[in-house]
């Protein structure tokens, strides 16, 4: 069945007309999907949906989104982007095979409560399992990779997480933009989440963020969070996981406003 898809010329020139073609008639195309900007469930048998291609120095990854979120483009991003994002991709052969399932990160943000204070919080969940770079299992290594950073288990949201150093979150006009790690070999810092569009973050996390001067980040496996309406519900979620040893934690500095 056809699909609501829009696939920019330059997405084209990079897939090539056949896959293109195949794409736009549905053989290729997901129905349901996760949105690449805004995170939230798309159909694209039902609503306009965008094609954006990610490439990397060596990889690239097609993604999708809702048309209201971002037009279709090719996006340029660092290798280490794509591998921190979207694991590994398998295809499988055959016909009328199903869509490479991809995950990308998740980010919610909202404010936390230890010891009397609110702390600005990002929560980070996968849309799948994570596998190590270069893996061909189907584990996830998503809390193992982050612990390998200095992310710490967290068994109860009883005291504040200690500050990772050389990372740091990008709040740039009131949005967030980005969280950044340090580059390889002491190098400038390099992005490990990038909102593929700056995201509005509420008044008051904004504003606890420039009190504080920090942002705590706490990051879950795929499965353990869930998309929260609200920030009661959201605390709830956290500490279920921090209690099953299934969240990792870390104070991040604050860059920008």
């Amino acid at each position: 069945m056809p699909r609501m898809l829009d696939v920019s010329d330059d997405v084209r020139a990079e897939i090539g007309d056949e896959e293109a073609d195949r794409l736009l008639a549905g053989d290729n195309a997901p129905g349901g999907y996760d949105c690449t900007s805004c995170r939230t469930p798309g159909d694209s048998q039902q609503e306009r949906t965008s094609t954006v291609l990610f490439i990397g120095d060596e990889t690239a990854v097609l993604a999708f989104a809702h048309a209201t979120c971002l037009p279709s483009q090719v996006v340029q991003v660092t290798e280490e982007q794509l591998q921190g994002a979207v694991r590994s991709i398998a295809v499988e052969e055959g016909p009328g095979q199903a869509a490479p399932e991809q995950a990308v990160l998740g980010v919610t943000s909202g404010l936390v409560l230890i010891n009397g204070e609110l702390h600005p919080a990002l929560v980070v969940e996968p849309t799948g399992p994570i596998a190590r770079p270069g893996s061909t299992g189907t584990g996830d290594d998503f809390l193992p990779l982050l612990i390998e950073q200095g992310f710490l288990p967290v068994t109860q949201l009883s005291s504040v997480p200690s500050v990772l150093p050389g990372w740091s979150v990008l709040l740039a006009m009131g949005q967030l933009h980005a969280v950044l790690q340090p580059g390889t070999g002491g190098g400038s810092p390099v992005a490990w989440w990038q909102a593929h569009q700056p995201l509005q973050v509420a008044e008051s996390w904004r504003t606890a963020a420039n009190k504080l001067q920090q942002v705590l980040l706490f990051a879950a496996p795929v499965g353990s969070i869930g998309r929260q309406p609200r920030e009661d519900l959201l605390r709830d979620a956290l500490d279920k996981a921090a209690a099953n040893g299934r969240l990792v934690a870390a104070a991040l500095p604050l860059a920008g406003t």
